[in-house]
């Protein structure tokens, strides 16, 4: 058995690169196909797991090198919680990722996700940094941070800035009682780097409040699953949504865009389909946007208020419409009373002297 598990390692090493690429690429695409809603108890609790593994991974290794430095097969024992810690740190971070990329407007969040991405390729690619506290710590609180922005929101039941900091509050308690731990089981260690240390979760808590703030952060446990613009917009006896489509062809499905062709006294529906959490109700804002060419930017023409009511799997169905609309580039910002972009709708109107020709879909 000794002699399997050394061979396992050596082959291990060996082959240490292409496995992390694979096990990035992998892991990605598992958690994006498996993993269904940010409310849902087993996903949350195997985020736990996740979180519960890491700590005690960081614990034990820091405290096999306090005190069993000297001991037989101490460096094969540190080696294979190096690497359940990679992999348990992987887990997370893809989760992560899966849950804020379905509720980024890339446009506007694309830095937040960047962080996450960066952090997620360095779990896999700085394998040699794992044994240095300050990158497990850093990696530890940008994951329980991550973790509390999307879980505490599912458990007041909505979503705003007091929300936010409650969820920074939170996690600065945990990481604060795991520290405490880490100065019980490893002491020498973590004398030594506790101000690095503390440094580093002050900047990384700082980093975070700053791009919710100017609202860079993806808006979970918020999701926009559908949405579209129409020129009409109805509910049938059966209470789905039938909504009056133009037939774009099949190309139209892989431009960022649409063109809107507006006749005579026409009115343009904004429609979108929400996802949020069981008794998670709240209201978001259509807010209409017209590209102005003399400033070279957006202008807000109007603003739309609707209550969401959440708990239903295709997400809540609702709309908006303007009438007398001009022609030219418009958009559809999707946000939360805060400001966060849940989605956006870019369309351009042109202006025609002819109805066209419109489908009825039917949204279920």
């Amino acid at each position: 058995m000794k002699v399997f598990i050394t061979r396992t390692r050596q082959w291990y090493q060996r082959n240490e690169r292409p496995i992390a690429s694979l096990s990035l690429i992998g892991g990605f695409v598992f958690d994006a196909v498996t993993l269904k809603r940010v409310d849902l108890l087993w996903e949350n609790i195997w985020v736990g797991v996740h979180l519960v593994a890491v700590g005690v991974c960081i614990l034990l290794i820091n405290y096999w090198h306090d005190e069993l430095a000297d001991i037989r097969d101490s460096a094969r024992i540190h080696f294979w919680l190096l690497t359940t810690s990679q992999f348990f740190f992987g887990g997370l971070l893809s989760v992560f990722l899966v849950f804020y990329f379905r509720s980024a407007e890339l446009s506007v969040t694309w830095p937040f996700l960047l962080l996450l991405a960066l952090a997620f390729i360095a779990n896999e690619r700085l394998k040699e940094y794992y044994a240095q506290l300050t990158f497990q710590i850093g990696l530890f609180f940008l994951s329980i941070f991550a973790f509390a922005i999307f879980i505490v929101p599912v458990f007041f039941h909505k979503i705003g800035t007091d929300i936010f900091l409650i969820s920074g509050v939170i996690s600065l308690v945990v990481i604060g009682v795991f520290l405490w731990f880490l100065g019980v089981f490893a002491n020498a260690q973590f004398r030594h780097k506790k101000w690095v240390v503390l440094s580093l979760i002050v900047g990384i808590y700082a980093t975070i409040n700053i791009l919710y703030f100017l609202n860079l952060i993806p808006p979970l446990p918020l999701a926009l699953k559908d949405a579209g613009v129409y020129h009409g917009v109805t509910r049938d006896s059966s209470g789905n949504y039938v909504v009056e489509a133009e037939d774009v062809g099949w190309f139209g499905y892989f431009v960022p865009s649409s063109t809107f062709h507006k006749a005579l006294e026409d009115a343009v529906y904004a429609y979108t389909a929400i996802f949020s959490p069981a008794a998670f109700n709240t209201d978001i804002i259509h807010v209409w946007q017209k590209y102005d060419d003399a400033s070279g930017g957006w202008v807000t023409v109007t603003e739309s208020s609707l209550l969401i009511t959440g708990g239903r799997e295709g997400g809540f169905r609702t709309y908006s419409f303007k009438r007398d609309i001009d022609a030219g580039r418009w958009r559809v910002n999707v946000e939360t009373t805060s400001g966060q972009v849940i989605g956006r709708l870019r369309f351009k109107v042109v202006e025609v002297s002819k109805e066209p020709s419109v489908t009825d879909v039917t949204k279920k």
